[in-house]
């Protein structure tokens, strides 16, 4: 704040009064020189690398594999699809499912589980156990069948 100090003219003596207004002039030129070091270092913390990207168009062969699934009843059945599977012969009937008997590459395809809720979690473990012995390791599991 500043101070204003009268001359003689005034009420005989020296009063001090208050100048109640901000001088802005010190907070406009702060601003502006930051405004301009900003805008001149900006454009150079920009890192730019050159990228060859491939198209982004899908293969037109590649058609959506259906997927299979394996579903746990209450007496410990398993059914791969429509058709019933036992534990020994969970792997074989899966590679067969995804369309590949013979056992190469099945294992990349992905597999569902589904259980109804009274199923034991020893007769759930012992088929998770099973896919991933033989190398199984894409399994997604379903808790509720959604139509």
């Amino acid at each position: 704040m500043g101070a204003k100090l009268s001359g003689p003219g005034g009420q005989g003596g020296k009063t001090i009064s208050q100048n109640s207004e901000i001088n802005v002039t010190p907070f406009v030129d702060i601003m502006l020189v930051l405004l301009i070091i900003f805008m001149v270092a900006a454009p150079l913390a920009t890192v730019s690398i050159k990228l060859d990207l491939p198209p982004a168009t899908p293969p037109a062969s590649d058609e959506p594999v259906e997927p299979v699934y394996i579903t746990i009843q209450e007496t410990g059945s398993i059914f791969i699809a429509d058709a019933q599977s036992a534990i020994e012969t969970l792997p074989a009937d899966v590679c067969a499912a995804v369309g590949n008997p013979t056992g190469r590459g099945c294992t990349e395809e992905r597999v569902f589980v589904r259980a109804q809720p009274e199923v034991k979690y020893e007769q759930f473990m012992e088929v998770m156990n099973t896919l991933q012995e033989n190398g199984f390791f894409k399994v997604g599991l379903l808790n509720e069948d959604i139509e």
